[in-house]
């Protein structure tokens, strides 16, 4: 028996604000439910995060009517639970799978915890937040229960799990149950396979990137979903790459040598099929920065769909020595002292992230820091 694992498509997502991005990541799940039809898997599951909002915009649902309907008509069963991105964190949410229920999707949930598919069990539960460890616990140890009579059983979670995600995790390894044969994770964007309880466990990763930190591993590992046969005592894993829309790129320039490095950068993105997006870094040397964002976005700005520059002057980059070996006021000091009056760790911690990703230039992933901190304890 062999079938699909996919996780975290974001569809409905508009990186950068770009109506381009939010047709990128409908792109890729459409040549996803293409390959799909060509593989004849027994079944498809999807481990979470499905859409980008649990209220997505229109055309992420007609997208995904497209491809359930598509799926069906082939005769492939799909199995569903809801990601974080896919639900709001409050009492009896209802997930946007529920329009899709009709149409031959099957949901995990609470209320329909598993499904059996021939003589394979497949079960989980939906996201749960960090401050519901108990709960989500307990969950597993009643899926292990249910699942214990089947020949094959798979576990379906979307969880950070402290292995792989040592500083937002929502779930340790020692609380999931090790009597399943196939562990299908989704909500962390990077590929990962591991040995785990009776067989294997396994991220297919985010369809598309999503931020600019996932592309260094889809560079290495790809993006795309799993193919997973069941017929051996051990899962076996192959995983299938999908072309993206366009590039990514990430660049560094040392000031002293811009025109170069700009003539370079150039060549290199006219051999490309669409408008890349470009983060690009000028660092060293003590420079004006508004000039040089001048002379990039006149260079860069028709060639690429968006440009994400970054600057770190010299005089910057000696502030920054200075910080790091202590010879000035700590930030992070300054801040647990500010906030101590609160008497609240997590608004400390939640401040002591957020200056970690802006001092480094990361507002992606401050945005999504937030995000999830006002949906854990303020979406109500």
């Amino acid at each position: 028996m062999k079938f699909a694992h996919l996780a975290d498509t974001h569809l409905g997502y508009r990186q950068y604000g770009l109506f381009e991005r939010e047709m990128d990541f409908y792109n890729v799940f459409n040549h996803i439910i293409d390959k799909l039809i060509e593989e004849r898997p027994d079944f498809v599951i999807h481990s979470g995060d499905l859409f980008e909002f649990s209220r997505p915009p229109t055309n992420a649902l007609l997208n995904v009517q497209k491809g359930i309907l598509a799926l069906k008509d082939a005769g492939i069963p799909v199995y569903a639970i809801a990601g974080n991105h896919d639900i709001i964190m409050r009492k009896n949410a209802l997930p946007p799978h529920v329009l899709f229920k009709e149409m031959g999707l099957k949901i995990i949930s609470p209320n329909k915890p598993f499904f059996v598919e021939g003589d394979v069990f497949i079960g989980g539960t939906p996201y749960v937040s960090k401050h519901q460890a108990t709960y989500l616990t307990e969950s597993l140890k009643n899926l292990e229960l249910m699942s214990k009579d089947y020949n094959k059983r798979i576990l379906v979670l979307h969880q950070g799990i402290d292995k792989y995600l040592p500083f937002e995790y929502e779930l340790e390894l020692a609380n999931i149950p090790e009597s399943f044969n196939y562990y299908a994770l989704g909500h962390i964007h990077a590929r990962i396979t591991d040995d785990f309880g009776q067989g294997k466990l396994a991220y297919p990763g985010s369809t598309e990137i999503w931020k600019i930190d996932e592309l260094g591993n889809y560079q290495k590992n790809g993006k795309g979903f799993y193919m997973v046969d069941m017929d051996g005592d051990i899962p076996e894993i192959e995983s299938i790459n999908m072309e993206m829309s366009r590039e990514f790129l990430r660049e560094n320039i040392d000031f002293p040598e811009l025109d170069g490095e700009i003539e370079k950068i150039k060549n290199h993105i006219s051999t490309f099929s669409n408008k890349p997006l470009l983060s690009l870094t000028v660092e060293g040397g003590n420079f004006n920065r508004s000039e040089v964002y001048d002379k990039l976005n006149q260079v860069f700005s028709d060639i690429c769909l968006s440009l994400r520059p970054n600057f770190k002057s010299q005089s910057l980059i000696d502030a920054e020595e200075i910080l790091k070996d202590g010879s000035a006021l700590n930030p992070h000091k300054l801040i647990i002292g500010r906030l101590k009056e609160f008497e609240n760790q997590k608004i400390t911690d939640l401040a002591l992230s957020l200056f970690n990703e802006m001092s480094n230039g990361n507002t992606e992933n401050a945005e999504e820091i937030s995000k999830k901190f006002y949906e854990e304890f303020y979406d109500n």
